[in-house]
């Protein structure tokens, strides 16, 4: 099992702040490619990933990266100072 965590226009898109999932994703991108086979709405989430974070652990990360072991993984859009 692994949280996967939504922020932002992320969560508003899907209308969850996180789930609990059970994954045979080996990388980020296959949770994605998983995620955006489930509806619609994850669909639209991911649908451009260059506007997408991902952290694992609270560690940034990339989406080629290895979910062995991780026990979170966060979307998130970039951010921006100001």
């Amino acid at each position: 099992m692994i949280d996967v965590l939504y922020f932002a226009w992320v969560r508003e898109r899907i209308g969850l702040p996180k789930e609990r999932i059970e994954t045979q994703a080996e990388t980020v991108a296959a949770l994605v490619e998983e995620l955006k086979g489930r509806e619609a709405r994850y669909e639209l989430a991911f649908a451009d990933s260059d506007a997408l974070r991902v952290a694992l652990d609270q560690e940034l990360s990339g989406f080629d990266a290895p979910l062995a072991g991780v026990r979170e993984v966060a979307f998130f859009p970039p951010m921006t100072g100001g």
